[in-house]
């Protein structure tokens, strides 16, 4: 791990690396709150912009210098991890705050929180603060990269806020969208008719055409998301503001390198290769009654301007890192979409799930974040349903499905998947 320790509050440390990786960890326990990383890119202590800004909503600064990871789950330790690029840093930049936020409570109650700075180049360790004093606070700022004479540092921080990542995004500068309905009362007061002496009668409807004559120059950085789990496994995505443009759908994933051997009676153990190859796909029934699939088997990778109204991106390697399997859904046409369920299968690399910590990320382009964990596979699985997609009454419910499915002998994924939620296709062998 190299002569890292940990450090203690208001210390700091020089950070060699070209490439780090910010690593918040914890440990999960019943009734304690998801916690989530997310970095602020300061000029003279503010943010520039909104832009600014670095988290699960944002994933990617414009620059290329600071990249949401995302979550990764092993037993009940819990890690979220940021990478940070020096190289592509603008020069105005001084200083990448690091924070942490806690999602349904307090800090109180996580237990084991640290972030750590990895190396990405050598995998070594060269820094970890350890949080422990922590009580009431929904916030803090874990610790800062900050640019002195030419050389990067790190300095443990441990500053801790009550108002939550809302808050302390504030304190910096960010403009974040409330979503108490607070936006008609602002839109109201503002005269856009030219100025007249008389008073309107109370029925005229001038401020209804007000809010489209002006928009605002740039949306107000949304906080909300949701995540589904076993209790609570749906969502509305009206209600997530998800009415329209592109859906994004993203898998993530990240093999733990051992072997697992399946029935003691093989003695065969299997390897999981780092080049697994995994395939997002979908299953699409429009309201028109025609079916079909959209995967990278047969080229049918879909198209988002004529039906099925979804297409395969495929890999999207930018970065050091894969950032998964994504598919977008234009939710413009949702009203021509009755249900869609969204699976993956393994290609190759790999004989089931087991060892395999994968996130589903579902990401309208105007809403809030839909998210889930797959848990554990315990079965020979190598077909997936991840969620299913619902058109009730012309709103779109999302369901988590994460469910394993073994196929019989000779059966493939896909008709294994289908048989299973009854989609009634008729299948050949395909190539990718």
């Amino acid at each position: 791990m190299g002569a890292s320790m940990t450090m203690q509050k208001g210390t700091n440390v020089p950070v060699p690396a070209q490439v780090v990786q910010v690593e918040l960890g914890w440990r999960t326990s019943p009734g304690a709150p998801d916690v989530d990383a997310s970095a602020l890119l300061l000029v003279s202590g503010k943010v520039r912009s909104d832009a600014d800004f670095v988290f699960y909503n944002q994933p990617a600064h414009a620059s290329g210098a600071v990249r949401h990871e995302g979550k990764r789950t092993a037993g009940d330790a819990v890690t979220d991890s940021l990478v940070v690029d020096f190289a592509a840093v603008e020069p105005a930049i001084d200083r990448v705050v690091v924070v942490a936020s806690a999602d349904g409570g307090t800090f109180g109650r996580v237990t084991g929180l640290y972030v750590r700075i990895v190396d990405s180049a050598s995998g070594s360790e060269i820094a970890r603060f350890e949080s422990a004093d922590a009580t009431v606070e929904t916030a803090f700022i874990l610790g800062e990269l900050y640019l002195r004479q030419g050389a990067w540092k790190f300095r443990a921080v441990g500053q801790g806020y009550d108002t939550g990542l809302g808050g302390l995004a504030t304190d910096f500068g960010i403009s974040v969208d409330e979503p108490q309905q607070s936006a008609p009362p602002q839109q109201a007061p503002r005269p856009q008719a030219p100025p007249a002496p008389h008073r309107a009668p109370q029925a005229a409807p001038a401020p209804q055409v007000a809010p489209p004559v002006a928009p605002p120059v740039t949306q107000p950085v949304r906080l909300t998301k949701v995540t589904l789990t076993k209790e609570a496994p749906s969502v509305s995505l009206s209600k997530q503001g998800g009415t329209s443009g592109a859906l994004r759908v993203n898998l993530n994933w990240e093999v733990r390198k051992q072997f697992k051997s399946w029935g003691a009676k093989l003695g065969r153990a299997v390897a999981m290769h780092a080049d697994l190859d995994l395939d997002l796909c979908a299953l699409y029934e429009l309201t028109d009654g025609s079916k079909g699939v959209v995967q990278a088997l047969g080229n049918a990778f879909g198209d988002l301007r004529r039906p099925p109204y979804i297409h395969l991106d495929g890999d999207d390697r930018t970065g050091a890192l894969s950032t998964g399997e994504n598919l977008t859904v234009n939710l413009d046409h949702k009203d021509r979409l009755r249900r869609v369920l969204i699976f993956v299968t393994i290609y190759e690399g790999a004989r089931s799930f087991a060892d395999l910590h994968a996130t589903v990320t579902l990401q309208p382009q105007n809403g809030a974040a839909i998210d889930f964990s797959l848990d554990e596979c315990t079965v020979p699985s190598t077909v997936c349903a991840l969620a299913l997609i619902t058109n009730n009454g012309g709103d779109l419910t999302v369901q988590r499905e994460a469910r394993y499915l073994v196929p019989q002998r000779g059966v493939s994924p896909q008709r294994t998947i289908d048989a299973a939620y009854g989609w009634g296709m008729n299948w050949t062998p395909g190539r990718k």
